[in-house]
């Protein structure tokens, strides 16, 4: 007969999964043996993601700095420090190694608390950067293909080429300008952007190309300089380039071409050295066609060309975003508010058609309107209405587990309209014990 107080490895690995910190465990050679649940929370990775790998592997790939496993094996004794990771949580963590009888490293146990809680704690150290480059930690993702972009992007940053940037509305095409300009030789000098859509024709002339005093009516008295030539030495961003009139086209061909350029109401021609990276969520060989966009203009401006793809192209990326946002707007107003797994669920299988942007103002909204916990009723019904559950492509390939899925998104969808366990067995057309047994199941009160 087996001890009652006999803990299995299963049980205890539903123990560690349930603690509010993080744990990691490393073996001799510095390789993650065992990490609970709360990895994904601060690096938007699952358990199995991380398992097996060498910790230097995550390092080197951004997901955390500084990093604390060299300074314990080194010491040899316990290690704490501050470390944040590339979705923005700042982590209070404390390395403890398990010696040998010899005096070696067998286990480093690695815990790590939010520092937020703990702004008290003193910490050894704060080795900052140990050689990562900041601007890595502009753009957050696990998808394979926005790593390529990224990889991409670190080779066209050393040379001047115009770069047109695609993408849906909200997809980052902007950061990822800020991104090669960060990385690039003009780094120190200016970044300028201007939304081309955001201006009407005359207005958008004066700002980008400047003028003198009288060029026209309303013009300030001393003129203004533009921000072509506010940019000299930097780069120049022009989001949103299909909305540009063609009569403003000729002349962005002619700073393009040949850097030069000439002030509204001047006769003399001024020469800048700016790169240019562009943007657009419109077909521009479509508006070729219908002559709405200068060809000549397209095939300068198309020099290099990103294709950034959609939020729901990169589902990989939906949960690290998330808690991004959440540590962002936390910190903002002050709170700690945290997200319900559930949330997370609805979050991965919605489609998300304004993307990385509806996400972000989607978190401000429930940071400040929800109680401690994001739950499921917090969501907007165009969230929660929206995640259909005949999508083929995000249903589980396992039959028990469809059946579940399925089961949890009739339960959960009917709990948020009804709010009640009568109307819920009504709705579903089931006892209202087994409505009660679900709701507990899949609505977690």
């Amino acid at each position: 007969m087996s001890d009652p107080f006999e803990i299995t490895g299963e049980t205890l690995k539903k123990i560690l999964d349930y603690s509010s910190d993080e744990i990691f465990v490393l073996d001799s050679e510095m390789r993650i043996i065992f990490v609970n649940s709360v990895c994904e929370k601060h690096y938007g990775l699952k358990p199995h993601e991380v398992m097996g790998k060498y910790n230097v592997e995550l390092f080197e790939k951004g997901y955390w700095k500084p990093s604390i496993v060299p300074i314990v094996f080194k010491e040899k004794k316990p290690v704490t420090i501050k470390q944040t990771t590339y979705i923005g949580a700042e982590l209070l963590t404390t390395a403890v190694p398990i010696l040998n009888a010899q005096n070696d490293i067998e286990l480093v146990v690695i815990t790590s608390q939010e520092l937020q809680n703990y702004k008290s704690v003193k910490y050894d150290k704060d080795i900052e950067g140990q050689g990562q480059n900041d601007a890595e930690w502009s753009l957050i993702t696990n998808c394979k293909k926005m790593k390529d972009i990224l990889k991409m992007c670190r080779k066209i940053a050393k040379v001047d080429s115009t770069i047109l940037i695609h993408g849906e509305s909200g997809t980052g095409k902007g950061v990822l300008a800020q991104y090669i300009h960060q990385i690039s030789n003009r780094k120190n000098n200016t970044f300028m952007k201007i939304n081309c859509a955001a201006l009407p024709e005359d207005l958008l002339e004066s700002e980008l190309f400047g003028y003198l005093d009288g060029a026209f009516t309303g013009a300030r008295k001393a003129g203004k300089i533009g921000l072509i030539e506010a940019s000299d030495g930097g780069t120049l961003f022009l989001d949103e380039i299909g909305e540009v009139p063609l009569s403003v086209q000729a002349k962005l061909l002619q700073v393009i071409q040949e850097k030069r350029f000439i002030p509204i109401g001047s006769h003399i021609t001024k020469k800048v050295d700016i790169r240019i990276i562009a943007a657009t969520n419109r077909n521009l060989v479509e508006m070729v066609k219908n002559g709405e966009f200068r060809e000549d203009l397209y095939y300068r401006l198309n020099i290099i060309d990103v294709k950034i793809p959609s939020l729901r192209e990169r589902r990989e990326d939906i949960i690290p975003l998330t808690y991004h946002y959440l540590y962002k707007f936390n910190k903002e107003y002050e709170m700690n508010k945290l997200i319900s797994q559930e949330c997370l669920e609805i979050f991965s299988r919605y489609s998300w058609p304004g993307n990385i942007r509806q996400l972000e103002n989607l978190i401000e909204r429930l940071v400040v309107t929800s109680d401690s916990v994001i739950q499921l009723a917090d969501l907007p019904e165009l969230i929660s209405e929206n995640v259909s559950i005949q999508d083929q492509s995000i249903l589980p390939s396992d039959l028990d587990e469809a059946v579940n899925y399925v089961k949890q998104t009739l339960v959960t969808k009917s709990y948020q309209k009804h709010k009640s366990s009568r109307k819920v067995a009504k709705d579903l057309n089931i006892s209202q014990t087994r409505a009660v047994t679900l709701i507990n199941q899949y609505c977690k009160l």
